[in-house]
C-alpha cells in the first residue's frame, strides 16, 4: 500500500463544475477538467459518472471509457503521456494570437508563404 498521503480515497465527477474530483489520504483534494486528461478529453458527462479506484489507490479507472489516470502523474502535473502532452502544448502555442506572430505571418506571406520542405532541408544543410 502506498503512503497514506498519496493514495485516492474517493473520486467522483462533479456535474456542476464539470470536473473530476479526487480526495487523497492526506485530505488534499485534487480536481481537473476531463478535457485536459488523455483518454477523457472527448468524454460525455454520462461516461464519467462511474470512477473506480485501483486497489493500491494510485490509479483511477473509468470503465465506460476503458481509460486510466495515474494519481502520482496528476500530482506531477501530467494528465497524459509525454507525446500527448507535447501535442496539447503545441496546439495551444499554434493558437496564439500575439502581435509578433501576426506580423511574422504577414511578412512571410509577402515573401510567398512557407517554403517547401525540400527548400528548408537544403538551407539547413
Amino acid at each position: 500500500m502506498p503512503p497514506n498521503f498519496l493514495h485516492a480515497v474517493s473520486a467522483y465527477y462533479d456535474h456542476a463544475e464539470q470536473r473530476i474530483v479526487v480526495e487523497l489520504g492526506s485530505k488534499l483534494t485534487l480536481s481537473f477538467s476531463p478535457h485536459d486528461a488523455q483518454g477523457l478529453e472527448n468524454a460525455k458527462p454520462s461516461e464519467l459518472d462511474r470512477i473506480e479506484i485501483s486497489p493500491s489507490g494510485l490509479g483511477l479507472h473509468f470503465p465506460k471509457l476503458d481509460a486510466d489516470i495515474y494519481i502520482p502523474g496528476l500530482l506531477e502535473g501530467f494528465l497524459g503521456s509525454k507525446k500527448w502532452m507535447a501535442a496539447r502544448l503545441g496546439q495551444a502555442g499554434g493558437q496564439s494570437r500575439s502581435r509578433a506572430k501576426k506580423a511574422a505571418s504577414r511578412a512571410n506571406g509577402r515573401l510567398g508563404g512557407r517554403p517547401k520542405a525540400s527548400n528548408v532541408r537544403r538551407r539547413l544543410s
